[in-house]
């Protein structure tokens, strides 16, 4: 998509480009396959936004592995976490014994990861990591470790490579603040 597209309109500015997450994605497949050597880690894709980092990321992985998809809800149509975490898609496999790794599009309150380490220290999981594109760690309101991240971003509502704001923008293949004057109406 050409960064002349009108849907760039509604950007602010660009803030990661797509050739910086394309190097940063390959970059942490490479850190995954060596540190989960001689592993065979369920990859759980957060759903929606992580959907398009999860299917570049997990090409990169040189190791065998499972996926996993698990939708859950915090924002609605907010810009604003909830604070109320709600699965609305669970997985379709145990994941006892198993070495987990959440694959999330964005940390931001650090709530609903911080959940979903609770849920799956309590299916038995072996381990559970986190693997974020963007951390925005001015945002949390938790106390979360997260083990991997690609890129830590100033505190604005981005979109873009699968972030969306009221399920729209999830094509651009950039990462972009989203002018205000779009969800402030």
């Amino acid at each position: 998509m050409d960064t002349n597209a009108k849907i760039y309109g509604d950007l602010e500015k660009i803030l990661v480009t797509r050739e910086q997450i394309a190097k940063a994605v390959k970059d942490m497949g490479r850190q995954l396959t060596q540190d989960f050597a001689g592993k065979e880690p369920v990859m759980i894709c957060i759903l929606k936004g992580a959907s398009v980092f999860f299917t570049d990321l997990i090409r990169e992985i040189d190791l065998p592995l499972t996926t996993e998809f698990m939708a859950v809800s915090s924002y609605g149509s907010s810009t604003k976490s909830t604070g109320v975490v709600k699965i609305v898609k669970d997985l379709d496999k145990p994941v006892t014994g198993r070495d987990v790794v959440l694959v999330e599009d964005i940390v931001d309150s650090g709530m609903t990861l911080s959940y979903l380490k609770k849920v799956f220290a309590n299916r038995e999981a072996a381990s559970v990591s986190i693997v974020t594109l963007l951390d925005k760690p001015a945002r949390r309101r938790v106390d979360l470790q997260v083990q991997y991240s690609c890129f830590n971003i100033p505190d604005a509502f981005v979109v873009g490579y699968g972030l969306d704001y009221d399920e729209k923008y999830r094509n651009l293949p950039d990462i972009g603040v989203l002018h205000p004057r779009i969800y402030t109406k």
